[in-house]
């Protein structure tokens, strides 16, 4: 101010100033969270960014936004994209319905992920599936490819075998769990929703198990025609590499990076080389 009134060069119109400073936008780097109804559910979502590339981040087995996806939320680029970050039916916020595992439950994860954007009004977005989430990305990509640009898929499986199921099991008691992964679900759900979940996620996943070769989404993965990256943590406990490998194989021109010391939760865990990669790779 005192610059503006004594200094004869600096004499300018003050509204002039106000006008040529709101032309640099602020950038937006606060989270919001909403509900919105979608195929007969109220289903909750975070959102952050301004940029004109749209993803949506799909959570993981008893998964929600806000607990799956803290470093994605905070500090990808808000500039070059719009995030999304959903809990799907039952999970998170998304409560009520309670969540259940009828045959079909990633076809029904799937139709409503792709829904939900189109009722936030995206018309084509990406998606960045973890684990279930990413199981759902794959059969969203497969079934409504033109409204997907981009996948990423980490920890995700298109089948799963008797291994699998011996290692699901060895999760079924959540109260062996360890106290880091346990205890942000437990306080987002309270202990009985937790482990009965968890228990009825068991029973669910272990099912297809029961199909040929099996199939979860197997047959889909050659109708998935966008960019896709996968990537796998080398020391991933819960998910062999074979089912990266199996998905790179048959997705077209898919690219895998192996992470040696990745685990399930590589994106938290080394989120700055993820986020770095996820990036450039939507770009």
């Amino acid at each position: 101010h005192y610059l503006l009134h004594h200094h004869p060069v600096i004499k300018i119109n003050s509204l002039n100033v106000f006008l040529f400073l709101s032309s640099f936008p602020i950038p937006s780097t606060s989270i919001t969270s909403a509900k919105i109804q979608v195929n007969g559910v109220h289903l909750h979502y975070q959102q952050t960014g301004e940029g004109s590339h749209a993803v949506l981040l799909l959570p993981g087995m008893l998964g929600s936004g806000q607990t799956d996806f803290g470093p994605q939320l905070k500090s990808m680029n808000k500039q070059l994209f719009t995030v999304v970050a959903w809990d799907p039916r039952g999970y998170g916020k998304s409560i009520p319905p309670s969540r259940d595992f009828p045959p079909d439950f990633f076809e029904r994860d799937a139709k409503d992920a792709v829904d939900l954007m189109q009722a936030l009004k995206f018309k084509k977005f990406s998606l960045l599936g973890w684990s279930d989430g990413g199981i759902t990305a794959l059969i969203a990509a497969a079934k409504y490819p033109n409204l997907i640009h981009k996948l990423v898929v980490w920890g995700a499986n298109a089948s799963v075998t008797q291994e699998d199921v011996r290692i699901y099991n060895g999760i079924r008691d959540v109260s062996k769990w360890s106290e880091k992964v346990r205890k942000p679900l437990e306080e987002l759900y309270g202990h009985k929703y937790f482990a009965e979940t968890c228990e009825a996620w068991v029973d669910g996943i272990s099912r297809f198990a029961e199909n040929s070769d099996g199939n979860i989404c197997q047959q889909l993965l050659p109708d998935i025609k966008c960019p896709t990256f996968i990537i796998h943590g080398e020391k991933d406990p819960l998910v062999p590499q074979a089912h990266a490998e199996y998905i790179h194989k048959h997705i077209k021109g898919s690219r895998l990076l192996l992470m040696p010391e990745g685990k399930h939760n590589l994106h938290l865990r080394f989120a700055k080389d993820f986020n770095r990669e996820v990036e450039n790779f939507l770009r």
